[in-house]
Formats: C-alpha cells, structure tokens, sequence
C-alpha cells in the first residue's frame, strides 16, 4: 500500500494552515491517498487552537513585534512555532483508522514514538485520558499532555490535534527543536520564564547531535513500519494547490477567522 509522504519546507503561517486543510479535503475526496506532511514555519509564529479564545494570547505583543497568528482547523491549545518540524497526516476513516478518536492518536502516537527511538529518545505515549476541564487549564499547548500525545521525563516533546470529520480527519503535531522561553512567557502571559524551562523540551536539548533531516527519514521510517506501509515521497497536487489559496484568501488571512471563536462546522 503506497502513501504520500510531502516535506514542504518553511512556509507562512496561515498557508501552511490552509495546505494542511485543502490536502484533508483532497484525501477525503479520494482524491489523494493518505497524506503525511512535514513543514516548518519561515518566521516565527503562533497558532491557536479551533476553539480557544484569542485573549489566551497576548496579540498586542505579537502585532508589535510582528509574529503572526493563526487560527488552526484542528483543536488543542496555543503553540509558539519556531525552531521545530511540524506534521500533518490526514487520512479517510476507513482501514486502519476506522476507529474512533482515541483509537487513531494511539496508532499516530506509536509511529512518532518510533521515529524518536530511531534517533536515541526513549519516549513515552500519554495514555490516560485527560478531561476538558484538565486541558483547558492552561492556554500554552506544550504544558498539557492528553491521551496519544509522546513526552520524555515529564517533558512533552510532541503536541498534537485532530479535526474530524464524518469521512475522514487531519491531525497536526508540533515537535520543537528548541523552546524560547522568554518569548513564549510574553506571548502566553506565563509567569516565570526559567521555571518554563524545566516544563518543556526540545530535541536539540536531550540529543547534543541531533540533526533535522536524519530525524525526518526516521519518521518516514517509523510510519511504514508502523503502518505497513510505504511512502512515496510527492508534492501537492494542482487541485490541492488551488484549494489552499482559496483557504488562505477565504479563511487564513481573515481576521474573523482567526480573532474569533471559531463556530463548529
């Protein structure tokens, strides 16, 4: 079985937004297989989760320091993009992932826990199931670990989200390289930016050595043994190309989308 393995580069903010979801769109449409995403950010960034609040953040500070924000389609809670690799996969509900919610981040979670074995971290997959009221407690997403999301010594390495739908879903991950905590303290309004340091990791900080694009094959690797799978490595289609800019003119660089409460749809 062959899947679509696509590693875009950096990119903005908002288009990589909108390229995550025209690619979901596309793979549920049978139009593209299943579709496993690797992207950074070309400045540094935030996003916001679907339905959290633009006051969890202190846009002020970004729009004086010009950091764009980013409303994502998928759920969880505020992510400072920087110096990370971030995914996206999007699959159709059927097969292996015809399970429920729980059931897929599992199976993603295994594969990403691979990935990090392959280059020497013994990570962890969160296996209790938190309650809203649990990861709602704060605005910052790489403090809060839920069900399938991987750690290592009580410090979350992977953040992830899903958006679902009737036929198929998108989950996006954030796997930091390194934190800035200074400026996720200004941006997240966290009190104490060394006592942040002791909360959260980054690759470069447990693996001296580490190199990106080694960590990227490992993850490529780490899918199709998980999955029995293999992936051939691709670019966006046409279609996908001209849904994304549709996204990003319709919905990504609009304030209302990105300064409001999302509504479900």
């Amino acid at each position: 079985m062959n899947w679509r393995l696509i590693d875009s580069g950096l990119g903005d903010a908002a288009y990589n937004m909108a390229m995550d979801e025209a690619i979901a769109i596309n793979v549920r449409k049978r139009k593209s297989p299943p579709t496993l995403r690797l992207y950074g950010w070309r400045v540094l960034s935030v996003s916001i989760g679907s339905f959290q609040k633009i006051t969890d953040i202190n846009i002020e500070h970004c729009r004086s320091n010009n950091i764009p924000v980013v409303r994502r389609p998928t759920g969880g809670r505020g992510i400072l993009h920087g110096d990370e690799l971030t995914y996206s996969f999007s699959s159709r509900k059927e097969g292996l992932f015809s399970g429920g919610l729980m059931n897929t981040y599992r199976q993603i979670g295994i594969a990403l826990k691979s990935g990090l074995e392959i280059i020497g971290v013994a990570a962890a997959i969160e296996i209790e199931r938190k309650s809203g009221r649990d990861l709602m407690r704060s605005p910052l997403c790489i403090k809060s670990r839920s069900y399938g999301e991987i750690s290592f010594s009580n410090q979350k390495l992977i953040g992830s989200a899903q958006r679902r739908w009737e036929d198929g879903f998108l989950q996006q991950g954030s796997i930091p390289y390194s934190i800035d905590s200074e400026k996720l303290t200004a941006i997240f309004r966290l009190q104490n930016a060394e006592a942040e340091k002791t909360k959260v990791g980054g690759l470069r900080k447990l693996l001296p050595g580490f190199k990106f694009e080694e960590f990227k094959q490992s993850l490529k690797l780490s899918f199709e043994e998980t999955f029995g799978i293999t992936f051939v490595c691709s670019q966006p289609s046409p279609d996908e190309e001209v849904l994304a800019h549709l996204l990003l003119s319709e919905k990504y660089l609009d304030p209302q989308w990105t300064e409001r409460m999302a509504k479900k749809i």
